[in-house]
């Protein structure tokens, strides 16, 4: 007896499922959209100049170490042979502050933007020098200086350099050249210092980096006591990493913080001695082997501890596009069951063709939310695509519903609806709260709406 009523069911059941085709098909063009994005990010950091990672100051000491090795021979002599290697003794700074000021702007490629800086940074600190006896050697070794000691400045990506920077040690000023000669850590500069590095005692050190970017900006803390602090004309600041600002002031303005990190809550001493102090000469050797592979860079040293901070944009268009339309088949299935009850309360029946046009026109305003917000800030066209979608859909239901005002009631529910979405879009942080809500208030709507109809005689009625 209620047989049509059911198969009526089934059918838009399947017609919600069918239309998740193409909402599945806008979603997959979100996503190409995103990769495009990030083609271009990539490709603008190949042109121009990447995100960036410095390490450091690090002072880099070589020396000699020879071992006498002593071998009985069977004649009864001892074959006295002298073993040699090369060594390099890391000396990390006592205080290490920098100062900097980040100023962003946009880079474009197509349609797609990347935010770019240029910083100004000023280094400053305090280094303890060894002397030549208290070098790290093997028992009964003998250590020689081999060259000269040289403060290691490892660079991410040295395009980003505007100018050669000088720096100030102890009253004099050396010129940094290219190379940061620390181990595998290739990317970069260094300052040689002269034997003077070896006397002992304690130096000042200074030196002005201006240094450009994209996107990003992080800080491998190798000091004792590390003090960084930034400011930017940018608002909209990410802090990434193993430590967070001490201090942090945001605005629309621009933002400011402040890192203090001591070497006792960081790895990076430890980490980097394991890495590039080890044996040098054993490494040179094994990179001979391959000479055609490239020597890293300071930001593939995963394993060292940093703190970082981001410009980003305040709305990726591209990820609340993708969010939104996560969000697709519920309104689809909201707007099926409230065709459903209006069509059991006002028994007027709608055809499934016109329940599958007003599906796909909801489809649409995905696809046309993700094209408009290429072009326009995502609140306009967020504001666009609903209101083309919900005059469309209006439109259509008041000749479908025999009633203008049936039409315009339908429309008023979807802008309800629109607007509940962008709501849920524009707070994060609350989504799943506002979200529940909203579903438990449709539901509530329906039951209050369908409390006194006859489940079965609407059947009869229907057979």
């Amino acid at each position: 007896m209620q047989r049509r009523l059911f198969f009526k069911v089934i059918v838009i059941v399947m017609l919600m499922l069918l239309l998740g085709i193409p909402l599945m098909m806008i979603e997959s063009t979100v996503a190409g959209r995103m990769y495009y994005r990030t083609e271009a990010a990539a490709s603008i950091a190949s042109d121009s100049v990447g995100e960036q990672t410095v390490i450091g100051p690090v002072l880099v000491v070589p020396y000699t170490e020879e071992v006498d090795l002593r071998e009985s021979m069977p004649d009864g002599k001892v074959k006295i042979t002298t073993s040699t290697a090369q060594r390099r003794h890391l000396v990390f700074p006592d205080d290490l502050q920098v100062q900097g000021a980040i100023g962003a702007e946009r880079r474009y490629r197509g349609i797609h933007e990347v935010l770019v800086y240029n910083g100004q940074h000023t280094f400053s600190g305090s280094f303890t020098l060894p002397m030549v006896a208290d070098l790290p050697r093997a028992k009964d070794a003998r250590v020689t200086p081999a060259g000269q000691p040289y403060l290691a400045l490892p660079i991410e990506d040295v395009r980003g350099l505007r100018e050669i920077p000088q720096l100030q040690w102890g009253g004099n000023s050396v010129e940094f050249a290219q190379d940061a000669q620390l181990g595998a850590y290739k990317r970069g500069l260094h300052a040689r210092l002269g034997a003077a590095a070896l006397e002992g005692g304690q130096v000042q050190f200074a030196f002005a980096l201006n240094l450009a970017g994209m996107e990003r900006l992080s800080f491998i803390p190798v000091g004792k006591n590390n003090v960084v602090s930034l400011k930017s004309d940018w608002p909209h600041p990410q802090f990434n990493g193993r430590f967070l600002p001490e201090k942090r002031e945001i605005a629309a303005t621009g933002f400011s913080a402040t890192w203090r990190v001591p070497s006792l809550a960081a790895n990076v001493r430890q980490e980097l001695l394991n890495m590039v102090a080890d044996d040098w000469e054993g490494r040179a050797h094994a990179q001979a082997k391959a000479p055609a592979a490239q020597a890293p860079g300071p930001g593939a040293a995963g394993a060292l501890d940093r703190f970082s901070v981001a410009l980003i944009e305040p709305v990726n268009s591209y990820s609340l596009a993708d969010r939104a339309t996560k969000y697709g088949l519920l309104f689809v299935a909201l707007t099926f069951a409230a065709f459903f009850v209006f069509e059991i309360l006002k028994a007027l029946p709608i055809h499934p063709v016109q329940y599958a046009l007003v599906g796909l026109s909801l489809a649409m305003f995905f696809l046309l939310l993700l094209g408009l917000s290429e072009h326009f800030p995502f609140a306009w066209a967020y504001a666009a695509a609903s209101a083309a979608c919900i005059g469309l859909i209006g439109y259509y239901l008041a000749h479908v519903l025999h009633d203008r005002r049936r039409g315009f009631a339908f429309g008023a529910a979807l802008t309800l609806l629109y607007g509940a979405l962008y709501a849920l879009l524009c707070s994060e942080d609350n989504a799943l709260v506002l979200g529940s809500l909203l579903l438990f208030a449709v539901l509530a709507a329906l039951m209050v709406a369908t409390r006194k109809v006859d489940w079965y005689r609407v059947g009869a009625a229907a057979a």
